[in-house]
């Protein structure tokens, strides 16, 4: 059985970008908290996925409301910090959104409606519907290995670049076989 800081360490292999989910609050006053739990869950309906551990006060103010997942910029560590429980002076900058108060000057923001929520364990699965997306050009804040990166060069070697794993859009067809290369070594 792996302990839990193993397994912390080990999911810390996985680099993610990092994000603020906003709401409101059960007094209406804009609330965040910082997550690296975002994933694109389907393209038709739109929808994406955060998880929030059962303990934060943001997961009980999530529960059937609309929020936003703010895709922070790579010169928003200080944010990121600031929502995680480590107040910044000055503090982010709010903004109205479609569906929930929004952080000024992220990456990208989802603008989301609530579509479903799950039993996680410890956390709680929240699908949200996106109404709408924008992106600022910025690049992405990154999380790996517990501490904040910025993207580095990008590589020249990016074999399936556009590819998305589509038949329609990809290298192959649907209907297009392969011979295995042990087999073709036979011949």
């Amino acid at each position: 059985m792996v302990d839990q800081r193993e397994l912390r360490n080990v999911f810390g292999q996985f680099a993610s970008g990092v994000t603020v989910i906003t709401c409101r609050n059960s007094d209406g006053n804009s609330h965040g908290a910082t997550v690296t739990a975002f994933t694109a869950v389907s393209m038709e309906p739109r929808l994406c996925q955060i998880t929030m551990t059962k303990k934060s006060k943001a997961c009980k103010y999530l529960s059937g409301a609309p929020f936003a997942v703010n895709v922070l910029a790579a010169d928003q560590v200080d944010t990121a910090m600031h929502f995680a429980g480590r107040p910044c002076n000055p503090e982010p900058l709010w903004a109205e959104g479609p569906t929930a108060p929004v952080i000024c000057g992220a990456a990208a923001t989802f603008s989301c409606i609530p579509w479903a929520e799950y039993d996680g364990g410890d956390h709680v699965i929240f699908i949200g519907e996106i109404v709408d997306a924008v992106s600022s050009g910025q690049p992405p804040l990154i999380f790996y290995r517990s501490t904040f990166h910025e993207l580095g060069v990008p590589s020249a070697h990016v074999p399936w670049n556009g590819s998305c794993d589509d038949p329609e859009i990809g290298w192959f067809a649907a209907t297009t076989s392969f011979t295995p290369m042990h087999l073709l070594q036979a011949i």
